[in-house]
């Protein structure tokens, strides 16, 4: 049995894509999920993880942890069933031409310009957030349970800046609803504070840890973290357009804190390769990646904020397709070495 901790990533409707690689991973059945840390849709998609594999009570229940992710994801798009969805996809026009159409409607353009002049707040009694009534839904006994992976959620405290990590039965609806929380889109999210017993305010958990990749280095963890990425690293071409000016702007803010603990992981591999540490005096981590720049690249900002079925359907085809790509190429790097070189990745 090959054990790994799962890193999910936010970045808005675009998580269908993680939808899809969690989908296939769970087709292996000699590869054990142990800790998870998700931020954003990667903290909706590992609640429902979590909690679909822990429903029979042993924690590996795949099927019914299938089946959670789907019921999500047909939330978020608004419709019952997505399969006819999926029938129809590959007949509908290309991703660009796709977001294209996107962020030119009437729904994306009024969405984007209240953003950017009207606060959450303005909206009195008429405001609500869309994820609420979802993540209500969540059997929050099996999330928090103490069988399973471990399971984090990360937040950003809007007073001091540093992150949070929520876990155990720190983990609710609030909790949830704070990691993908877009100041621009969303009123702060209220928690009391464990240790002051004041009401803190939290925004999303992608402006500190996208995903937080520390609370997985706990010694009862395997070594080994499978990073799902999906924003893109490498944009080859400079943007020009104001709307790709925008993306552009939110693939590096969001992807900024993990290349910084990737840097770090990078610097104490380096440490302990050259015997500068003693043994058991830092921890050796494995790191692996699933991502499909390519395919992220044809999508954008409002492609992330408009979740739409057909592209759901797409991401989630998308993601399970870079998994498979994954595992044919090293599944057998697994608890033996890492499949991403940092060096090059920072040389």
């Amino acid at each position: 049995m090959k054990r790994i901790n799962l890193a999910l990533q936010g970045g808005g409707a675009h998580g269908a894509f993680t939808w899809g690689v969690l989908d296939r991973l769970l087709e292996e059945e000699d590869v054990e999920i142990a800790g998870i840390s998700g931020t954003s849709a990667g903290a909706l998609n590992g609640a429902a993880l979590k909690a679909g594999l822990v429903a029979d009570g042993s924690g590996q229940d795949r099927a019914a942890a299938k089946a959670n992710l789907d019921w999500l994801w047909q939330q978020v798009a608004g419709v019952q069933d997505l399969r006819l969805t999926h029938w129809f996809a590959p007949f509908a026009p290309p991703n660009e031409i796709y977001a294209a159409a996107i962020e030119g409607s009437a729904l994306f353009t009024l969405s984007d310009m209240a953003s950017r002049v009207v606060s959450p707040y303005a909206y009195g009694p008429f405001y609500s957030n869309p994820l609420e009534r979802i993540v209500r839904r969540f059997s929050f006994d099996r999330v928090c349970a103490e069988t399973g992976p471990a399971f984090f959620v990360s937040a950003t405290n809007v007073h001091n800046g540093k992150i949070r990590v929520f876990s155990g039965d720190e983990i609710s609806t609030e909790a949830i609803l704070a990691s993908g929380c877009l100041p621009s889109i969303f009123k702060a999210v209220e928690i009391e504070s464990p240790r002051t017993g004041e009401v803190e305010a939290y925004w999303d958990g992608g402006y500190t840890g996208n995903p937080a990749l520390f609370p997985l280095f706990r010694r009862d963890l395997p070594e080994d973290i499978l990073i799902v990425n999906i924003n893109p690293l490498f944009r080859p071409d400079v943007p020009k357009a104001a709307i790709d000016i925008q993306n552009r702007i939110n693939e590096i803010s969001f992807n900024s804190s993990l290349l910084r603990e990737l840097r770090a992981i990078q610097f104490v591999q380096e440490l302990i390769a050259e015997g500068r540490v003693g043994p058991g005096q830092m921890r050796r981590v494995l790191v692996h990646m699933v991502a499909d720049d390519d395919f992220m690249r044809e999508l954008s900002v409002a492609t992330k904020i408009i979740p739409s079925p057909m592209l759901l359907a797409r991401l989630k085809e998308a993601g399970r397709a870079a998994a498979d790509r994954f595992l044919a190429a090293h599944k057998q790097d697994l608890n033996v070495r890492g499949s991403v070189d940092l060096e090059e990745m920072f040389g």
